[in-house]
């Protein structure tokens, strides 16, 4: 079986160094893997077989259901199964969690964030709204509402955080949850012992970055 990477874009967005990190790590850890850069909103031309190990819950949903010859894990099911990498300690420190919209119904990718999580010495503080009864932070109305609408339900929702450090595996939900007040804690960023930047979280502008990364990574 072929085994790619795809970081995807918000992450390549977010901290390209991580991502560096992590295909430099899964290379030690399955051997033969390469990498793809491609967006995933583009016709990837695959091989049959082939598995897709992803960071994004977006490319992890687009893959699962669009391609049947392809399979899909993500980067944290792989990393969860290891007994080898270097993991902080946050020493018992408090976080709440955001589930993203894509993963609201894969328990295997919920499970997989919360025991990396445990494995870094965090104790979780569930939220009212989690797992597959996780609510949006608020960006799947972009293109559908002004922005204005857009940040008060990201407000609304960050408001539902139980803890001021809300750990998240979604860039958009990481703009949210630093729009609504919180501090947000990407799990890349997480597991290296990194803060999370908001970077550019206003919607209009983000939205339009990801769209430029998009247009730049497709199959010529």
């Amino acid at each position: 079986m072929k085994k790619i990477f795809t970081p995807g874009c918000t992450l390549m967005l977010h901290k390209p160094k991580l991502a560096a990190k992590m295909k430099k790590w899964l290379d030690k850890e399955l051997s033969g893997v390469d990498e793809n850069l491609v967006c995933c909103h583009h016709e990837p031309k695959l091989p049959p077989d082939t598995q897709v190990i992803t960071v994004c819950s977006g490319c992890d949903k687009r893959y699962r259901t669009l391609y049947a010859s392809i399979t899909v894990i993500s980067f944290w099911e792989v990393l969860s199964r290891s007994r080898n990498f270097p993991f902080p300690d946050y020493h018992g420190q408090e976080m709440t969690i955001l589930d993203s919209c894509p993963a609201r119904d894969q328990a295997r990718i919920h499970d997989a964030v919360r025991n990396l999580l445990a494995r870094m010495n965090i104790r979780i503080v569930e939220p009212a709204s989690t797992r597959d009864k996780s609510t949006c932070c608020g960006d799947n109305l972009y293109g559908t509402a002004p922005s204005g609408k857009i940040k008060a339900c990201m407000t609304k929702r960050a408001q539902e955080m139980p803890v001021q450090d809300v750990v998240v595996y979604c860039a958009s939900c990481l703009k949210a949850m630093h729009i609504g007040g919180k501090t947000p804690r990407h799990m890349v960023d997480l597991i290296f012992g990194e803060t999370s930047p908001a970077g550019v979280f206003e919607p209009d502008k983000w939205h339009a970055e990801v769209d430029r990364f998009r247009e730049a990574h497709r199959l010529v």
